[in-house]
């Protein structure tokens, strides 16, 4: 048994070293590797099934990704303490290799395929989301698998104006462009990525950048490949097109087809169009038709009605519903639509429309994210429903799917960059959005939704933000048309799908999924001047609605303070077991977080009632203020003794008034002076330096009696 591996090393993009071993693990999976970079390690599978599956009109592919909490030598919180469903975190990584890897299986491949991927080893310094696909070709370069690869993802950050590939984590805190780029060797598939409004012509260059280091990853694996020798690839045996029945179908819906694209219809007409047309396809094959051939006419009838629409753009340079190649959808939108949340909007572009609202919370309700690499904090959290009612069909709703959560994380990172800083917003922050209809780019509907509800709940926002989903069909001879605001219909027939979403300033964020070989540079920069124009129109509209944030926040938000102490002071806050905060928070209706940050106490106090909340803070501030001599405090009798009593005269700090400073005339005893409870106002004379008692007096408040008669204060 020979177990000794094939390792092949490369520079993975600036003259760091990366490796890739095969063939001795996972032997019996279709193709495995090992991807190791520094300290990480990731493990990658792929399986598929000989056969195709029955019925099947799509390429049934799984990408899952875990990391596992061992490869840092974690255990996993919760109550089963093992890994169990993937996170949102690593969805958005699945999805970032399936986007790459899915259009390069062969066009009618319906094999079962599944690709795993498991981070086992760690690096703090490592992200693994840029390795994953390259681990993911690796394994099916190194099988029999028909694939039309090699590809990779690296990781572009653009730290202190140098363009770097796959820096280190601790670096990415100076960057102002964080993408992730994949491709093959010829072709850029995929990008998505944030950016902190930087110019269209800064994206473009990290492209360039990003595909040069992954023209180095694709002859690694081409070489890699050499070395475990040629495996001849299985055959895709497809289905042979009928031309005769092709001939028919044409025939008989061509001509209708172009009709119903070139009429200007709204989505449902339009759809209602093409499904009678289909009918009176079906009609024809008489009353007891062969289920195969109708079966067959329906594939073709869609690959025809593909290739009209797309020559019909391309040629007139119209759209499905009469637009020019750049006008963007009418747009609807408005503000405070709802009168419990603490800020919402309404946003519609066309057939597309998103209700989003803001809820502000406290520390408390910060969002904590339990990666194998350790435990995260999250204060701002957007997330994306997309119910089927919103393109009027009947599906099951059974938890988030992970298009939600990739639409909701391309959202949430336009947005984030253009929040204000803790210190001028200490809120938790969730924003959702719910899309009520859909025609094509709902996640982008979210972002401009999502910034309208944030100024409308008083978040003093940065910018305005908008979004815009361009698109793109080539035409056979080379012509290509590239659309501003895309449909749906647009998306499905369509080379691309780009989301850019930004400010008057600059980009914030991206994804770009291409769907064809060979995107030439000025075609990527002509859709980005084009949607900068678009993206700039719609904010246009967004500031007239909102031009600018709320000065405050609605009445019934909760409102926060935030106090910084002198770290020494946390313990009496907090008092023993939190007794003392307990009940601060209890007899002042208020919600109070202490924590560490920069040697210093930070507390934030929250409520609903602003009374409380005073309290609070008063209180607090009296707890964490330093008795000073000559100041005069109100204080609480605390216990009586037969010499003077001792009084509370800050929240934490007693002092003796002694029997001889409590009135002017001689004391004789203490009885019937003061109760306990009993409030007195009292000065402060002296603090003994050696034992830090407080020397404190109430006659020095009061008229000191004269040998003449005359009163005079002490």
């Amino acid at each position: 048994m020979n177990l000794e591996p094939i390792v092949k090393s490369f520079d993975i993009g600036d003259g760091r070293m990366a490796t890739i071993e095969t063939g001795h693990i996972a032997r019996q999976a279709d193709g495995a590797v090992l991807v190791k970079f520094g300290k990480a390690v990731l493990f990658a599978s792929i399986v598929s099934n000989h056969e195709p599956k029955e019925g099947m009109n799509f390429f049934p592919l799984f990408v899952d990704y875990q990391e596992k909490y061992a490869s840092a030598g974690r255990i996993p919180g919760g109550f089963f303490k093992r890994e169990a469903r993937l996170s949102g975190y690593e969805i958005l990584i699945c999805r970032l290799v399936d986007r790459v890897l899915r259009p390069l299986f062969p066009d009618g491949y319906r094999n079962d395929t599944q690709v795993a991927i498991n981070l086992i080893s760690s690096d703090p310094e490592v992200a693994p989301d840029a390795l994953a696909a390259l681990a993911a070709s690796a394994a099916i370069m190194v099988s029999d698998i028909p694939f039309d690869g090699p590809i990779s993802e690296v990781r572009v950050a653009r730290i202190n104006g140098e363009m770097r590939i796959n820096p280190p984590i601790s670096e990415m805190v100076d960057a102002d462009v964080d993408i992730l780029l994949g491709a093959t060797a010829e072709n850029v598939m995929m990008v998505e990525g944030e950016m902190k409004e930087v110019p269209e012509e800064v994206l473009v260059e990290a492209i360039k950048v990003g595909h040069e280091a992954i023209k180095k990853h694709c002859q690694a694996q081409k070489e890699l490949e050499a070395l475990v020798g040629s495996q001849e690839k299985r055959e895709v045996i497809l289905p042979e097109v009928d031309e005769d029945l092709m001939k028919k179908v044409r025939d008989h819906c061509e001509a209708g087809i172009l009709e119903i694209a070139s009429g200007g219809l709204g989505k449902h007409e339009r759809k209602e169009g093409f499904q009678k047309l289909k009918d009176e396809l079906v009609e024809s094959f008489g009353e007891e038709p062969d289920e195969d051939e109708v079966a067959l006419a329906k594939e073709y009838f869609y690959k025809l009605e593909k290739e009209v629409i797309r020559k019909m753009v391309v040629e007139t340079r119209k759209r499905l519903d009469g637009r020019d190649l750049d006008e963007v959808r009418p747009l609807h939108m408005k503000v405070d639509f709802l009168p419990s949340p603490h800020g919402s909007a309404i946003f519609t572009r066309g057939e597309t429309q998103s209700l989003t609202t803001v809820t502000l919370g406290t520390k408390s309700d910060e969002l904590m994210i339990d990666k194998a690499i350790g435990l995260e904090f999250s204060s701002f959290m957007l997330h994306y429903n997309f119910p089927p009612y919103s393109t009027g069909e009947v599906k099951m709703m059974r938890g988030t799917s992970r298009r939600e959560i990739g639409h909701g994380n391309l959202a949430q990172r336009s947005i984030e960059g253009m929040l204000p800083s803790k210190e001028e917003c200490p809120y938790v922050i969730r924003v959702v959005s719910d899309i009520l209809e859909s025609n094509g780019s709902s996640s982008m509907a979210t972002v401009c939704a999502a910034s309208l509800a944030l100024m409308d709940s008083g978040v003093q926002m940065k910018e305005q933000v908008s979004g815009i989903a361009m698109g793109l069909i080539t035409g056979e001879n080379g012509d290509h048309a590239v659309l501003s605001d895309i449909l749906g219909d647009e998306d499905h027939l369509g080379d691309m799908d780009f989301k850019v979403t930004g400010t008057k300033n600059g980009l914030c964020a991206c994804q770009m999924d291409i769907k064809i070989d060979g995107l030439p540079y000025e075609v990527l920069i002509a859709a980005l001047e084009q949607s900068k124009k678009g993206r700039l129109h719609i904010l246009e509209q967004m500031n007239e609605v909102m031009p600018e944030p709320r000065e405050d926040y609605k009445p019934h938000a909760p409102r926060i303070m935030q106090i910084r102490i002198a770290r020494e002071f946390i313990g009496a806050i907090i008092g023993p077991g939190g007794k003392h905060i307990q009940e601060l928070q209890r007899s002042t209706e208020t919600v109070i977080n202490i924590e560490e940050v920069d040697n210093q106490g930070v507390v934030t106090i929250s409520s609903a009632d602003a009374e409380g909340l005073k309290k609070a803070v008063d209180h607090i501030k009296s707890m964490t203020s330093t008795p000073e001599v000559g100041e005069v405090y109100d204080a609480k009798v605390k216990t009586i003794m037969p010499y003077g009593a001792f009084v509370e005269f800050l929240p934490g700090r007693e002092g003796l008034l002694h029997i001889s400073e409590i009135s002017w005339e001689r004391t004789e005893s203490m009885d019937g002076i003061f109760s306990e409870g009993d409030t007195v106002q009292v000065k402060l004379l002296e603090i003994d330096q050696r034992s830090g008692k407080f020397k404190l007096s109430r006659k020095a408040l009061l008229d000191r009696p004269s040998r003449n008669g005359n009163n005079r204060r002490h």
